[in-house]
C-alpha cells in the first residue's frame, strides 16, 4: 500500500506518500528479484500507479513541538472511507515517518480534501528534505479545527476532523482508522487533486 504520495512530488507513485525510493535487489545480470509470491517492487509499483487516487492533505497537532507546539502535514492518497456507522475513515502512513510518530502520541488529527487548484500544496508536503512544516503552513490559508485542533486547509473540497480509534501493523506501513468528529466543505465549486502514473492530475 502507498502513503504519503508522491513520495518524490511526482515520482513514482509512493506512499500517502513521502516514503524513501529504494532499488529493489537485483540479480548480476541487473533483473530484479521478485518477493517470495513473484512480484518485485518495480512490478508493484508499476501495476499500483494505474490506480487513481484522491490527494489529501493530513494535518495534527504537535503539542510537545515547542513552546506553542507546532503543525505537521503529510501528502496522501491511502485514504479512505471505512464505516458510515460509526463514521470512520482510515489513512496509510509509512513506518518511522514523522506523521507516524505524531499519531503514535497524538490522537487528533484533520484531512483536507485537496482541489484540483492545489496541487502546489500537495508537492510541497510530499517533497523530500523540506524545511520544517511549521514554515510551510505560513503563507497557506487555513484555519485550526475546534474538534481536532489540526490545519483545516483553505479551499478545500472537504475537511473531516478525526480521532484515531485502532491503528493496524500492515508491512512497512500503519494503517490509522479515525473516527470523524467534524466535517465542512469550503469549496463546493471546484473539481479533485488526483495521482494517476507518477503525476498530479485534474479531472475535466
Amino acid at each position: 500500500m502507498f502513503t504519503e504520495t508522491p513520495v518524490d512530488a511526482a515520482a513514482a507513485r509512493p506512499a500517502v506518500t513521502t516514503a524513501p525510493t529504494v532499488a529493489p535487489a537485483s540479480t548480476p545480470g541487473g533483473a530484479p528479484i521478485p518477493h517470495a509470491v513473484g512480484v518485485s517492487d518495480d512490478e508493484f509499483r508499476a501495476a499500483l500507479s494505474r490506480l487513481a487516487a484522491g490527494v489529501v492533505l493530513i494535518t495534527a497537532h504537535d503539542p510537545d513541538a515547542g513552546p506553542r507546539g507546532e503543525d505537521a502535514g503529510m501528502t496522501a492518497t491511502a485514504f479512505l472511507s471505512v464505516s458510515l456507522d460509526p463514521p470512520l475513515v482510515m489513512v496509510s502512513v509509512r513506518n518511522g515517518s514523522r506523521m507516524d510518530d505524531l499519531l503514535a502520541e497524538q490522537p487528533l488529527w484533520a484531512v483536507s480534501v485537496l482541489s484540483g487548484h492545489q496541487r502546489q500544496i500537495a508537492g510541497r508536503f510530499a517533497m523530500k528534505g523540506r524545511i520544517s512544516d511549521r514554515l510551510l503552513f505560513e503563507d497557506i490559508a487555513h484555519v485550526r479545527g475546534e474538534a481536532s485542533g489540526a490545519p483545516l486547509i483553505g479551499g478545500a473540497l472537504a475537511t473531516l476532523e478525526c480521532r484515531t480509534e485502532q491503528r493496524v501493523t500492515a508491512g512497512d506501513h500503519t494503517l490509522v482508522i479515525g473516527r470523524v468528529l467534524a466535517t465542512g466543505i469550503p469549496n463546493e465549486d471546484d473539481g479533485p487533486l488526483t495521482y494517476f502514473r507518477g503525476r498530479y492530475r485534474q479531472l475535466g
